[in-house]
């Protein structure tokens, strides 16, 4: 991969001991592999520095530590990448490697559907290129840490990339794309999440419009142009091309269904075609992510044959309005990943398409700020509209959400209690139960006791 004197160079660094070459970078002892180099990120909570005697137990060749670490082991045969700050020094290294590949690398952020966005765009990639050769991001990889591991992982089988990018501050979004100097940028759009931390949905679109930071110069911005901040992306894209989509037919990407409708099937119109496409995935949000897969493909010069296919094989993303048989074949919609008052919203539109008893489980959603009140009564509004039949509710904030919805909803004090309730409720046949609330909830636990 790299020996530790390239590395070094890359990052102007200081380097002594043996000039191993190492294949592989890690950031965890436990997980390393033999030939890897060791990069001691430190934290809060923790210092890596700690863990270096066990990464050279486990096969690690060569270390990155911080200039000024007192803990480090005697090891003669051994090199060490001396730096000011591993956490950023993991970052340049991972911008280094990537420029040595020339390929489409498509980055992804958005308040909402970033990651279906992704496996969206990762799946019609996958038709055009084949399975082995597109890098995707796997997993939660997608802040100062998980980027740099992904963009370390391009060699030469690749031929197209697909980054999501995830932020919760302004200015990690820069960050991230200049390490990964993308040649494609999409934003979905700009929601609530993470309003705690910036304060209105302007400086979050802002902050998701820093993309474009390290967008190359011909690079191609995809911006939702039905999303009220389409404008300022426009401006923070300058000069570059761009490729919006839109449902209204109004953008060089937009849906509209057929003659015959049914839910899944939409006629796609790109800039020079127009093809049918079956989504696998329900709710009009997923036909936004799939408009915004759509254009970055075509920013990317896939054909249309592999965006249909590519389209039609996505089968959606674990946690992510997925359905499953329920107790007393009633039918579960787990939507447990995340939860923002946005994406709450959406996963209601399609809870309220069912056919027959409606159940919202809801635990808290997590990073509202002084709003956080209002955001929850507001959810339990929405899903008195939407027809909900029943919300039981976990979660301190979650208890304004059973205030919002009225009678015919409940609040429990812990998880067996709210189980006990909602087996009870599946008594009849056609009961549609969805389950949402934000990561710290860990409302998948639902899930796994309602399963059949």
């Amino acid at each position: 991969m790299m020996s530790t004197q390239e590395a070094a160079l890359a990052l102007h660094a200081d380097w002594s001991g043996d000039n191993a070459v190492f294949t592989g970078v890690s950031t965890d002892s436990r997980t390393l592999k033999p030939g890897d180099l060791f990069i001691a990120l430190s934290g809060e909570q923790f210092d890596g520095h700690r863990f270096i005697s066990a990464a050279i137990e486990n096969g690690a060749v060569t270390a990155m530590v911080s200039a000024d670490t007192a803990i480090l082991p005697t090891q003669p045969d051994f090199g060490w990448i001396k730096v000011k700050d591993t956490r950023l020094g993991l970052g340049q290294l991972a911008a280094s490697w990537r420029r040595r590949y020339t390929l489409p690398l498509v980055a992804v952020t958005g308040s909402n559907g970033k990651t279906t966005v992704k496996e969206m765009i990762a799946a019609i990639f996958r038709c055009e290129f084949g399975l082995e050769n597109v890098l995707a991001t796997t997993g939660n990889l997608n802040n100062d840490i998980g980027v740099p591991q992904m963009l370390l992982q391009l060699d030469s089988r690749h031929v197209g990339a697909v980054i999501e990018m995830g932020m919760n501050h302004a200015g990690e979004i820069a960050w991230l794309s200049r390490l990964a100097a993308p040649t494609i940028a999409v934003i979905t759009n700009a929601g609530t999440a993470h309003i705690e931390y910036l304060g209105t949905t302007e400086a979050i679109a802002r902050a998701k419009g820093e993309i474009f930071e390290g967008l190359e110069e011909q690079g191609v911005a995809i911006i939702n142009a039905d999303d009220p901040h389409a404008r300022l992306w426009r401006q923070l894209a300058g000069n570059r091309p761009v490729v919006d989509f839109s449902m209204n037919g109004t953008a060089a990407v937009s849906a509209r269904q057929p003659a015959h409708p049914s839910g899944d099937r939409w006629l796609l119109q790109l800039p020079d075609d127009t093809i049918e496409i079956t989504l696998q995935v329900p709710g009009r949000h997923n036909v936004y992510n799939a408009l915004a897969a759509a254009a970055a493909a075509t920013a990317a010069g896939i054909s249309t044959s592999s965006i249909a296919e590519g389209l039609h094989s996505f089968r959606g993303v674990p946690g992510r309005l997925q359905k499953k048989t329920g107790l007393n074949r009633s039918v579960l919609i787990d939507d447990t990943y995340n939860a923002n008052p946005d994406s709450m919203q959406a996963a209601l539109n399609v809870l309220a398409e069912m056919p027959g008893k409606k159940i919202l489980i809801i635990g808290d959603m997590g990073e509202l700020g002084a709003d956080t009140a209002t955001f929850h009564h507001r959810i339990g509004q929405q899903a008195a509209s939407a027809g909900v039949d029943i919300l039981l509710a976990l979660g301190e904030s979650s208890r304004q959400a059973v205030a919002g919805f009225g009678r015919g909803a409940q609040h429990f004090a812990d998880l067996d209690t709210l189980l006990e309730k909602a087996k009870s409720c599946l008594d009849e046949q056609h009961v549609f139960v969805l389950v949402k609330g934000s990561r710290f909830m860990q409302m998948e636990r639902v899930i796994e006791q309602l399963q059949a």
